[in-house]
């Protein structure tokens, strides 16, 4: 399980419209997540759906269109929908940045795709993001949040980006 599978990550170039169509596919999947995960009470604290496509666009494309999606995403759907509220916006743009320059330098790195590439993936961005939440609110509790409300949200990024993933994984192969 740990070595998984060969794993092509797309490379994308910041002049190339292919990026563009990537970033502009994730973040209208990053702004309809939510929204139907808004449906349930609590569902974006539980289900943490803004990270969902960020992490597939950033393992499978690369930090530019990871990039482009963690900071377009947050941004619209507050703009937008009014959530993420303006208050927790900071921290979600920290996490997603997070996510997507992990993501990718994990895909990047070992070009496997498994469970465990994918746990390291999730676990680093909430470890380095709650810390770095702890240290901007002072709050352990805040800080700790989506350990203690959104484990499912994790599980939906591991199992389900790793489904998505394999589904991916033959695009972009040479």
């Amino acid at each position: 399980m740990i070595s998984g599978i060969f794993f092509y990550p797309v490379s994308s170039k910041w002049l190339n419209l292919r990026t563009y169509f990537f970033v502009l596919l994730f973040a209208t999947g990053n702004l309809i997540l939510p929204q139907l995960c808004h449906l349930i009470p609590s569902g974006g604290k539980i289900l943490l759906p803004i990270y969902f496509f960020t992490l597939v666009a950033s393992y499978k494309f690369g930090w530019r269109v990871g990039l482009l999606t963690a900071i377009l995403s947050p941004i619209l759907n507050s703009v937008l929908f009014g959530m993420p509220m303006a208050a927790v916006l900071p921290i979600i743009l920290i996490k997603s940045t997070l996510l997507s320059l992990i993501a990718s330098y994990v895909a990047s790195s070992y070009k496997r795709l498994s469970l465990f590439h994918l746990l390291v993936v999730v676990v680093s961005y909430q470890l380095i993001g709650s810390a770095i939440e702890w240290a901007l609110t002072q709050s352990f509790a805040a800080a700790i949040g989506d350990f203690t409300t959104g484990l499912p949200g994790m599980a939906i990024q591991l199992f389900g980006g790793w489904w998505v993933l394999k589904k991916l994984a033959i695009y972009g192969r040479q």
